[in-house]
């Protein structure tokens, strides 16, 4: 349980910071920066994901994305898990018309000119000025509110624009089968009490992969609440590659 408080305190220090840094996770700017040739500090953020995502999948979401401590946060009042289905793919149809016009910007700019990591900040803090608080608090209204009213992190199922980076690189990851951060599970140990999936904060049925033997799954973030909370442990972390 240590990790787990460990976790805990990391994303309520992520929260607490999200304020100062929430430009570094803008989909917007990038495209700002990109339409005057800019590599900004959030595309830098969103490389360093997908990049990470090939050694470690969504640990950042699990571990220390901003927008997933505020939606753990409302989990504490509104418990109720997120029902997944078509709604899963509402990222995607973010995402992709996104990276397209980025590439697009880019191309009109005459290709990259800079790159700025504290590209629209007051010397890297994200709020200078009404305005970008205004923006801040529209953003986390959203992120908050989607969590209370469809269920537990709720925007990481549905708009996070940075979730596709990281399942592409995990795919990509999966498909070459090189040694990486990944759960494990031991059938015979389970005894189904289902711990796992009242604790999962992306409302897996954890369970049912156990029992399949199969933990890999787009929507884990390798928050290790399933290894952590276990009265068997069943589950387990492991770096290596994918068993045959």
């Amino acid at each position: 349980m240590k990790r787990q408080q460990t976790r805990k305190l990391l994303i309520a220090l992520m929260f607490v910071l999200f304020p100062v840094i929430y430009y570094y996770f803008s989909p917007y700017l990038i495209i700002m920066g990109a339409s005057e040739g800019v590599i900004t500090g959030s595309l830098l953020v969103f490389a360093a994901l997908f990049i990470s995502s090939l050694f470690a999948g969504r640990v950042f979401c699990g571990w220390i994305c901003p927008a997933g401590a505020t939606q753990e946060l409302c989990a504490i009042v509104r418990k109720k898990g997120f029902k997944k289905g078509k709604k899963n793919l509402i990222k995607y149809a973010i995402w992709a018309p996104w990276v397209t016009i980025i590439a697009i910007m880019f191309f009109q700019a005459g290709g990259v000119k800079a790159v700025d990591p504290l590209y629209q900040t007051y010397y890297g803090i994200s709020i200078s000025d009404i305005f970008s608080l205004v923006i801040f608090l529209a953003i986390a209204g959203l992120i908050a509110g989607l969590a209370l009213a469809a269920g537990k992190r709720a925007s990481c199922h549905t708009i996070c624009w940075m979730a596709p980076f990281m399942i592409i690189g995990r795919k990509i990851r999966n498909a070459a089968n090189w040694p990486s951060l990944q759960l494990q599970a031991e059938k015979t140990k389970c005894i189904n009490c289902k711990t796992c999936d009242r604790l999962c904060p992306m409302s897996l049925e954890v369970n049912n992969m156990v029992q399949k033997n199969s933990m890999e799954n787009s929507d884990c973030i390798l928050c290790g609440s399933c290894v952590d909370n276990c009265p068997k442990q069943a589950i387990k972390y492991s770096f290596g590659k994918n068993k045959p």
